[in-house]
């Protein structure tokens, strides 16, 4: 079997680089729902959630240049434009949301969704012993999952 210079397989690593490409995709989307939530909320919630999806947003960036670079890292070409983005999307894009319910149950959709993609990408990365990329996998699960659970409390709903 062939390695990189990492010590992971070639051919593992080259598929790991596309599923990490469609998590960067959908990230992409994911922040971009977030600016525009972040603009359009409205109502006597605005101030605590105009804040609280600034903080997403801005955590959201951190994490797209966390995947993009560890797609190079692995050797591969992170996706960077928007026809790619649009390509690889499965979230719900989010337009002109300005009510503060329908924003939050897009973030629970949104992460759910990501967590799903995420979850396929901790199973390929661990077959091949791949612990950066499980690491970071790993802690974006934890995080996210507490995240829905911090907004579905919000909304008052039960897991």
């Amino acid at each position: 079997m062939k390695t990189n210079i990492l010590g992971l397989p070639v051919k593992e690593s080259e598929l790991l680089v596309e599923k990490l490409n469609v998590l960067l995709a959908n990230f992409q989307v994911y922040y971009q729902n977030l600016r525009g939530i972040h603009w359009n909320i409205r109502g006597k919630r605005f101030f605590d959630l105009h804040v609280k999806f600034e903080e997403l947003y801005t955590d959201s960036q951190l994490k797209i240049d966390m995947i993009a670079e560890r797609v190079l890292t692995i050797g591969g070409i992170p996706l960077h434009t928007f026809e790619d983005y649009i390509k690889n999307n499965k979230l719900t894009v989010g337009k002109n949301i300005s009510n503060d319910e329908k924003a939050v149950q897009l973030i629970v959709h949104s992460l759910s969704d990501l967590l799903k993609i995420e979850r396929e990408i901790l199973n390929k990365s661990g077959e091949i012993n791949d612990e950066g990329t499980n690491s970071m996998m790993s802690d974006f699960i934890a995080e996210q999952e507490k995240t829905i659970w911090m907004m579905r409390a919000w909304l008052e709903e039960e897991l």
